[in-house]
């Protein structure tokens, strides 16, 4: 039956009188009194959908539309009624005012060099964007050569991408609006800092490389007016772009019309000998290409077939690839392959597969700098080409590296450590004298000699021993009292390694515990960990998510009217699914930008490439495992479900935030519970990249207000 209901305004929404959520005697009595919520009603349509002849509705398919006055209003009225929720908790600005202070110092990044000159980022502190500077050595503060912070009143422009020409003149950089995918190219004259003419737009899932008097990068066709933040991305295509000359004339270097759901990813060799392509058509593998530029008329030739197994070129010796892969190795290798006979009978090892996971490699002083994986925690060698072990770089504690800047014969090179109760600190490492040596540390209102790190494996439903951090007050009782956050993601072959969180310090400070249960689905254990939690293995994930909650109970950390989880993206997939399967396990649950609707994900944007991983509707044996687990259609009338805060934003074009709308109308329409369930939304923002540091406070201290007021928390007492 088709029912439509007009939306009514805000005021009329809340009821005045307190109540206690979920009856805990124990909540703090000056954080148990707000207005009991009614939600707008959402509109329903009767739309029904049929797949291998089960019919599913779809009544708030309407919400798809993100050019609609209709969901406009929508949103514009569910925002009133979260912000005059969150308006109302007492301590909301107590957590703001602190996160602001704590926000507040200066962050570099590594340092890299290009030509004669150095490069970093740096943010004074509460800058929106961090500013790109040069200097002419390493430690001079030079000066300001990008900063995005101009380019946007309200810091919504994000420089996302750059490549510097070989000769240090010439800077080709892209820049992301309003947290959207898309993105548009300039070109910078650093000498003089004249911004050239060459704009390049429709520029996604690219990456900028320069070659001669122009670079290359990857686009698709200009999307129809309206459509540009949901359509589905397909034919993307490779471009060569010479400088002073129009985008309509840009020379087409690589397309593909019979596969529409194919992405090109190109750069060029540090010896500017081969230009390298990466071929993808989901979430993971690919098919890795090179071509060689000395040769006018040479081709693409492919180095492997089929898009089964990853492979990366870590750099080049003159005519031989060395290429990081998982063929036949699940946690990688690196082998050596000479293009001048690329059958895999001829790939030569040098770095075999271990019990670590080879996470990244670099080439730089003449070496090879391996990053290995060790139960989600870096080690840090280096080797000969060759593959000798000639150097283990000692870290300073259980932690990961973020990026190590060298070129193949820098005798110097930069990394950035960092861990989850150590800001990132920048360290210079020297190939001759085999010291790494502090470069720069930043100076925080923050003593991380207070807490300590863990980590603890527990036993999964089916027997899988999981890794989990665990990061809280030194000296904590484990009494079953304890506020306790647990993320998790599971999914992509992504890896959460432990990293510093500004946003975690006010968690941390009010005797919370957080814990990060390395899952399933990710890349912790190479690539059976991840494929053991896709497809028609999904459930693993939820389970080994579940698993965690319960370790934390049964070891006597939280109890679940103390417990809140958290995950964005496929993570928000997680915290949706977790929260329909076990609702009494949970307090608090913080489902960010998630894919919620498994049914119709691949139809919006990029959401064709995570087939990988989760398979597709359109096959009749994972829809019927896909619709057990979809978070929008397992909500179930009258279940008294966790407090729920879904955050997402307007410009997302990864995850469109339609998944979000439909989810929280479904959750408003069936949850008769006493927690509240709501939605935010974010304006001119996207999926999370390049967010704004004022957008960003915003978000964590409503993330944090609602926590800690639905378990009855008063924090900074």
């Amino acid at each position: 039956m088709k029912k439509t209901v007009l939306l009514i305004s805000l005021l009329s929404l809340i009821m005045l009188y307190s109540c206690k959520n979920n009856g805990d005697e124990n909540q703090d009595k000056k954080t148990d009194k707000i207005a009991k919520l009614v939600y707008p009603p959402t509109k329903m349509v009767d739309t029904v959908d049929e797949y291998f002849g089960v019919k599913v509705p779809d009544p708030y398919r309407w919400l798809e539309d993100d050019n609609s006055v209709e969901t406009a209003e929508w949103v514009k009225i569910q925002n009133e009624l979260t912000f005059s929720y969150l308006e109302k908790i007492p301590f909301r600005n107590k957590i703001k005012e602190r996160l602001t202070k704590i926000w507040n110092y200066p962050k570099k990044s590594a340092p890299f060099k290009e030509g004669d000159k150095y490069f970093y980022y740096k943010n004074d502190g509460l800058q929106n964007q961090s500013v790109l500077y040069i200097a002419e050595n390493e430690n001079d503060e030079g000066k300001i050569l990008l900063d995005p912070n101009k380019l946007a009143e309200d810091g919504t422009a994000a420089l996302s991408g750059m490549d510097i020409s070989k000769d240090g003149k010439l800077m080709a950089y892209s820049i992301a609006s309003g947290g959207s995918d898309w993105r548009e190219i300039y070109v910078l004259n650093i000498e003089t800092g004249e911004l050239l003419p060459d704009i390049i737009k429709w520029v996604k899932f690219s990456g900028i490389s320069w070659y001669k008097d122009g670079f290359f990068y990857s686009r698709y066709d200009a999307p129809e007016e309206g459509a540009e933040l949901s359509k589905s991305n397909q034919f993307h295509k490779v471009y060569y772009h010479k400088l002073g000359t129009d985008q309509a004339q840009d020379e087409l270097i690589h397309q593909d019309k019979k596969n529409p759901k194919r992405n090109f990813y190109v750069y060029v060799t540090e010896d500017e000998k081969f230009l390298i392509m990466h071929e993808s058509e989901a979430s993971h593998g690919n098919v890795l290409y090179f071509k060689d530029l000395t040769k006018n008329d040479s081709k693409f030739t492919a180095i492997n077939t089929g898009h089964d197994y990853e492979f990366g070129l870590v750099g080049n010796v003159d005519n031989e690839l060395f290429v990081k892969t998982n063929f036949n190795a699940s946690k990688y290798k690196l082998i050596k392959i000479n293009t001048a006979d690329v059958r895999p009978q001829a790939w030569q090892t040098i770095l075999p597969e271990t019990n670590d996971v080879l996470e990244s490699c670099t080439f730089a002083g003449g070496k090879i700098v391996a990053v290995y994986m060790k139960d989600a925690h870096h080690v840090l060698n280096v080797f000969s080409y060759s593959g000798n072990l000639e150097k283990n770089i000692e870290l300073p504690a259980l932690g990961a590296i973020d990026g190590f800047n060298g070129k193949k014969e820098d005798k110097i090179a930069y990394y950035t450590f960092t861990s989850f109760t150590y800001p990132s600190v920048v360290y210079k490492y020297d190939f001759e004298t085999g010291v790494s040596t502090e470069f720069y540390r930043s100076e925080i209102e923050f003593d991380g000699t207070q807490y300590e790190t863990k980590q603890v494996f527990y036993t999964s439903k089916d027997g899988t021993k999981v890794p989990m951090f665990l990061v809280h007050k030194k000296g904590i009782k484990l009494d079953g009292t304890n506020p306790t956050l647990l993320y998790g993601y599971g999914g992509f072959n992504v890896s959460r390694t432990p990293g510093f969180s500004i946003g975690n310090i006010v968690w941390l400070e009010n005797g919370g515990v957080y814990a990060l249960a390395n899952i399933r689905g990710g890349g912790e254990y190479g690539k059976d960990w991840h494929e053991a939690g896709t497809k028609l293995k999904k459930q693993n994930v939820f389970d080994d998510f579940i698993a965690a909650a319960e370790y934390l109970i049964q070891q006597k950390y939280t109890n679940p009217e103390r417990l809140a989880i958290r995950g964005g993206s496929n993570g928000g997939l997680l915290v949706g699914a977790c929260v329909n399967q076990r609702p009494e396990l949970f307090k608090v649950a913080l489902p960010a930008v998630g894919v919620m609707d498994m049914l119709r994900f691949h139809k919006f944007t990029i959401g064709w490439a995570w087939v990988g991983d989760y398979g597709s509707s359109e096959n009749e044996e994972e829809f019927h495992y896909i619709y057990k687990y979809s978070p929008i259609h397992n909500i179930v009338e009258n279940e008294n479900y966790p407090a729920i805060l879904v955050t997402t934003a307007d410009h997302d074009d990864r995850v469109v935030p339609a998944h979000s709308f439909k989810y929280i109308a479904e959750l408003q329409a069936k949850c008769k519970g006493a927690n509240p369930v709501l939605i935010r939304v974010d304006v001119q923002a996207g999926h999370g990249a390049g967010k704004p540091t004022s957008k960003t406070i915003e978000e964590v201290t409503d993330i944090w207000a609602f926590t800690f007021f639905n378990m009855g928390v008063e924090p900074y007492k």
